[in-house]
């Protein structure tokens, strides 16, 4: 929750512990002696006594849930981020999955129905069912709903490209294409309307590379960027469950099993574990910096474990290339850990 506070600030003891910081001390005497500063000289009164002293407080839990703490976070996140970057509105691409319901749910708490806009960008793969859920989505939140067909410029660019992928099957450059459609189209809304993208991807897939770059990772900042899919499934639920916010998000969406939906019956258990296992073996690995022989000794199948560890270290270039996000876990992609991109190194 936000909070002013208002403190006095020694600020001679400041300057005195940065005159004995040995780092940058010979720039900083080079910068010294060739400059004059004029000093203005304020006053010789000592800090009131009398002034009344700002209390440490042990702030109290927001909620009995644990899980409803991580939303408020969410949520407040979201709304300071758009906000206070000069945005207004934000528009979000509506597959009818769980990721892009819950982020459509968290930012309508964060800014309001009337500044979220969803767009439905349904393929030849799409399911009816998906369409119906983004739909019934969008009228239960109460946002604008776009339909944009992606069909047409598919098929355009399946023509291109039939030459120089003449002999190939249908594979993961043809389903990328369909995902880097939907990234052109909605920044070109961006673009038009001034509107702010927020993308959908969860950490599980950002730990594991399941994400397309210039697909659904085109956006200006990543709502569930450090959310597990599991811990998306108990915001859902929590979201739904609010007594002062009805259930939003469609059962439905919460029951179906996860499909990018970009070839005929693809699941997202066709690529990655079933996120029941992979979850705890990332946050083994990425927030607990557990070896192979630790994440093992716990109970996980040693070729399982080194699979998603080589995973989430090729990956790292991708992550390198998302946009920011709101952090909920003790260890965020990007600033609280990065690797190196290039490296021979491999402890699997």
């Amino acid at each position: 929750q936000e909070e002013l506070l208002v403190c006095d600030l020694n600020v001679e003891e400041v300057l005195q512990t940065r005159l004995h910081d040995p780092r940058r001390r010979k720039e900083r005497l080079a910068f010294t002696a060739s400059t004059s500063v004029p000093r203005i000289h304020l006053s010789d009164e000592p800090f009131l006594e009398s002034k009344p002293a700002v209390e440490a407080r042990c702030a109290p839990p927001l909620d009995p849930d644990p899980v409803g703490e991580v939303y408020q976070a969410l949520v407040l996140g979201s709304g300071d981020y758009v906000r206070k970057n000069g945005f207004q509105k934000v528009v979000i691409g509506l597959s009818g999955g769980i990721d892009s319901s819950l982020t459509a749910a968290i930012a309508v708490d964060a800014l309001g129905r009337d500044n979220v806009i969803g767009v439905a960008m349904p393929s030849r793969f799409s399911s009816e069912g998906s369409l119906q859920d983004a739909r019934e989505l969008a009228d239960s939140l109460g946002i604008q709903l776009m339909v944009i067909p992606i069909e047409e410029p598919f098929s355009t660019f399946l023509n291109i490209l039939s030459e120089p992928f003449a002999g190939t099957q249908f594979g993961v450059a043809e389903e990328n294409v369909q995902s880097r459609i939907r990234g052109l189209i909605i920044m070109a809304l961006s673009n038009k309307f001034g509107w702010l993208v927020l993308t959908t991807g969860n950490k599980s897939e950002m730990a594991t590379g399941y994400a397309t770059l210039y697909g659904d990772m085109a956006g200006g900042f990543a709502v569930l960027k450090d959310v597990p899919l599991s811990l998306v499934y108990r915001l859902a639920r929590y979201r739904n469950a609010c007594p002062d916010k009805s259930g939003v998000i469609p059962q439905s969406v919460i029951d179906k099993e996860p499909s990018a939906e970009l070839r005929p019956d693809q699941r997202d258990t066709d690529s990655l574990p079933r996120y029941e296992l992979l979850d705890p073996i990332l946050e083994a690995y990425v927030e607990e910096d557990k070896s192979v022989d630790e994440i093992v000794a716990l109970g996980f199948d040693e070729a399982l474990v080194k699979r998603i560890i080589a995973m989430v270290d090729r990956n790292e270039y991708k992550r390198r290339q998302t946009p920011p996000g709101v952090k909920i876990t003790p260890r965020a992609f990007g600033r609280d850990r990065r690797l190196p991109i290039a490296n021979r190194y491999k402890g699997y």
